[in-house]
Parts: C-alpha cells; structure tokens; sequence
C-alpha cells in the first residue's frame, strides 16, 4: 500500500512539473560591410545586396539574418575607421566588400592592402569568419596599377585565413543591362546575378560559424 501510493506520488509530481522545451535557435547574423555595392545605391528598399542574400540563404534553409553595413562612398579606411559600431557584438560571421572606391579615387593599392589587413585582423581576432569580397580595376588605369590592385584582395584574405571571392561583380560589371545608367551601379537584375554568383562561398562562411 505504501508503495503504491509512493508510486502515485512520484506521478503526480511529473504531471505537475513545468514543460521544458528546447529554446529555439536565434538565426546566423552576417554583417556585410561594404559601400554603395552594398548599400543599393539607386534601388527601391528591399532590392539590395542583403535583402537579396538573405531570401536567398533562408531558400536555401539556412536561418539568417543579413545586416547591411554598407555606406554609399565608402573606402576601405572609411570601413576600418567604423568597423568597430558597423560590426556589432552580436555579428557571427562578415563579408567585407570594400575598395572600389578606393580604385576610383586611384589609391596605392598598398593603403587599400594595409586598411583591409587591419579590418580582416581586427575581425578574425574577435574570431568572427570572414569572406573577403575582390574587386578588379579597368585596365585605362595603367597595367601595373590593375595588377598591383587586383591582388590585395586574395593576398590579405589568405593571410588571415579568411575566404575568398575573386570578383564581387563577376558577370555583372560592363554589362548595360544589368547596371544602372552610371555604368557602376548593378540594377535589380544584376544584384540576382551577384547573389546566385556569390551564395556557394557565402554558405561556407556561414559552415565555418561556431567552427573555431
């Protein structure tokens, strides 16, 4: 008898109890720090490279949110010299897309390279992931320049061990139709040709979150 109603008391007890469920996982935020490729400079809202990354990511069913960080104008000492309120302490993974400006105003490449060290340096060392976005310069800009230029990209990506994507705008830059008016700008239909060009890198950014 006793044990019997021992037995009834332990039921009770478990019926009582409060149901613990797992909490659900907050979603990946991926900051991307860059300038007005970024940005979407000349779009509606909703039309640029984040938005666009992020519909595409959560297609894909990866759960994420994209912050966009992109400032219309920006160079890579603009980015390094926000970096720290630009990448917030919730960020878990950044895509820095930085130095077009910095070939337009024709800046030694070996600035553009320190700056951009100093950014990768800076986030890897908070252990955040990072993919570092190229960008090319035209050849009117003389041939030593270009390939001076072309080359700080992978060189300060494979320094810190971030990844690497040769050319943000691959398939898109000279293309009327796919840019805006100005020639530099990519258009709707251009930003879709960046995201589907761009998302297999993206998403081993996102695989290397939590990794180290």
């Amino acid at each position: 008898m006793r044990r019997l109603a021992a037995l009834f008391a332990v039921l009770f007890a478990l019926a009582a109890a409060p149901v613990v469920t797992p909490a659900a996982a907050e979603p990946i935020r991926l900051v991307v720090l860059g300038d007005s490729l970024t940005a979407g400079y000349g779009l509606p809202p909703g039309a640029g490279f984040p938005a666009r990354l992020e519909a595409a990511l959560k297609k894909r069913g990866r759960d994420v949110t994209v912050i966009d960080a992109g400032v219309s104008g920006d160079t890579t000492a603009g980015g390094l010299s926000r970096l720290d309120w630009s990448v917030g302490t919730d960020a878990q993974a950044v895509i820095v897309e930085l130095g077009g400006n910095d070939m337009l105003r024709g800046t030694d490449p070996a600035r553009t390279a320190e700056n951009l060290n100093q950014i990768v340096a800076r986030l890897t060392d908070r252990g955040l992931p990072v993919l570092v976005a190229g960008m090319r310069a035209p050849r009117n800009l003389g041939e030593a320049y270009g390939e001076a230029f072309d080359a700080v990209f992978a060189t300060v990506a494979e320094r810190h061990g971030a990844l690497f994507y040769p050319f943000f705008l691959d398939g898109v830059a000279a293309d009327p139709a796919l840019n805006l008016p100005d020639g530099i700008h990519p258009n709707e239909a251009g930003v879709a040709i960046i995201v589907e060009r761009i998302l297999p890198a993206v998403e081993q950014l996102l695989d290397r979150v939590g990794a180290s």
